[in-house]
């Protein structure tokens, strides 16, 4: 069934590349990792730190190459729903869909509460005082509620405002270790560069944990119909986040490490490592910016999250594979505006449900962030099983994409045993299960939706020619 013409959409050649930029940049939360990940990293990998991160990034470039294979081609709100659907058919697309909503649903329920913890952090620095479960939930609703105004708003307020956070966050993280190093004067660390006291299982844990740290770059893909010369700079802007925010951790780790070697801090069991490396230099207001950094990185986190679930959503819907009311924008801000509302809501309720039953909100951001985790191990090994299936019935696929295809899955797959062999302690053991059973629920309710309305109509996806080749 064809969408009425007077039926408002998604508002085409609206956002520059500087504004895509931004999307991949908000969701990737490059001050958020520095922040929080990257020392908990450090706890895991220790003197690997560096070369755990370098893999990890070369790995996200094998993956985001067979995305780009999509990208390149073909234009649509659905991001990497579609792409499977291209590649493996319709009930591809429709598991990949959900489970990519999924992983930006809880992106958002992960990012909300962590952004809480730093404001309450910065709350408790200037007030005094522990940690209170209604202020986090409160904080936590706030960033969730600022989210959703953003969002439903306007794309272009949404990008303009990621971008600037995350440019103004990461250059105060960037003082606060230069002006570090400099004092220091430490810049060779041979127990770094000898990795002196790893082991395979702590590179292995290392992997499995890092891995989200560069997520969030593919997510631009879901601005594919907004944005101008789409299929051109998507590719570009995908790879373009991926390395310098890449060559950043590295850096930034490096240094980090180095200088808690001279200084003899325990990165991996500090709540603010920024803040304690900016105590140390008595530089303590560098040390409260660097806190309300994070915070403001978490809060585009959750923005650009959902921007990317609720795009994916209303593509979906579009495709009478969600509720078609969906599948319409609001006829002035030209948002995804029910889809964004639907994911704030369980943006908000998530954390909010287990803050009130007394979880603490460092296990309410991990157990939420598993979630995001395997939505976006499913969505990736999807997009990357579609690629070659894709480019062969394009008569496009080459040895080199091949190659680069078996390796992502084979990398993809190992990430995802081991986030789950062991098999860890409840309520970690259930969350695999949690995870299954929403995907189950999501593709029976595009069942259902698909058979209220028919057949098919696969709406705002448009494909170059087959010669436009992206990898030869």
């Amino acid at each position: 069934m064809s969408r009425p013409e007077s039926q408002p959409s998604l508002r085409p050649n609206y956002l520059s590349r500087l504004e895509n930029v931004a999307q991949s940049l908000g969701v990737m939360a490059p001050t958020g990792t520095l922040g929080v990940i990257i020392p908990l990293l450090v706890g895991k990998a220790g003197n690997g730190t560096w070369l755990v991160l370098l893999l990890i990034m070369v790995a996200y470039g094998l993956i985001l190459l067979c995305i780009n294979q999509f990208a390149g081609r073909c234009v649509s709100a659905g991001s990497l729903a579609t792409y499977a659907t291209l590649g493996l058919g319709r009930w591809g697309g429709i598991i990949t869909g959900w489970a990519y909503v999924i992983a930006m649903t809880f992106g958002l329920a992960s990012s909300a509460p962590s952004a809480g913890y730093y404001l309450d952090l910065v709350f408790r620095q200037a007030f005094g005082g522990g940690p209170d479960q209604i202020r986090a939930i409160v904080l936590t609703s706030l960033v969730v509620l600022a989210s959703w105004w953003t969002a439903h708003r306007d794309i272009k307020l949404s990008t303009k405002l990621m971008l600037g956070i995350e440019w103004t966050s990461i250059c105060i993280m960037m003082l606060i270790v230069g002006i570090a190093m400099f004092r220091s004067n430490h810049w060779i660390d041979r127990s770094q560069l000898h990795l002196a006291g790893i082991t395979p299982t702590g590179l292995q844990l290392g992997l499995v944990f890092g891995f989200m740290a560069f997520a969030g770059a593919e997510s631009v893909t879901a601005l594919g119909e907004e944005s101008r010369n789409a299929k051109r700079i998507m590719p570009k802007v995908i790879l373009g986040c991926l390395i310098p925010v890449g060559i950043l951790h590295i850096v930034m780790s490096y240094c980090m490490v180095g200088y808690a070697h001279r200084h003899s801090l325990s990165l991996g069991e500090l709540d603010a490592p920024f803040d304690t490396i900016a105590n140390s230099l008595h530089l303590p207001v560098l040390g409260v910016l660097s806190s309300i950094g994070i915070a403001m990185s978490y809060f585009a986190c959750a923005l650009g999250s959902l921007n990317a679930a609720a795009r994916v959503l209303f593509s979906m819907a579009k495709q009478q594979l969600f509720f078609k009311s969906f599948g319409t924008a609001h006829r002035t801000n030209f948002t995804p505006a029910k889809s964004i509302t639907a994911v704030s809501l369980i943006g908000l309720v998530s954390p909010a449900l287990l803050l009130a039953f007394n979880y603490t909100l460092t296990d309410c951001i991990n157990y939420l962030t598993q979630l995001a985790s395997f939505g976006c191990i499913a969505a990736y090994f999807a997009v990357c099983l579609a690629t070659p299936f894709y480019l062969f019935a394009k008569k496009l696929l080459r040895p080199p994409i091949l190659a680069i295809a078996a390796i992502s899955l084979s990398v993809l797959g190992f990430i995802l045993v081991f986030s789950v062999i062991p098999v860890p302690p409840p309520p970690w053991s259930f969350l695999p299960y949690i995870f299954l059973v929403m995907v189950a629920i999501g593709a029976t309710l595009s069942l259902f939706c698909r058979g209220k309305a028919g057949s098919i109509q696969y709406e705002g996806i448009h494909e170059v020619p087959a010669t436009d080749d992206i990898v030869r």
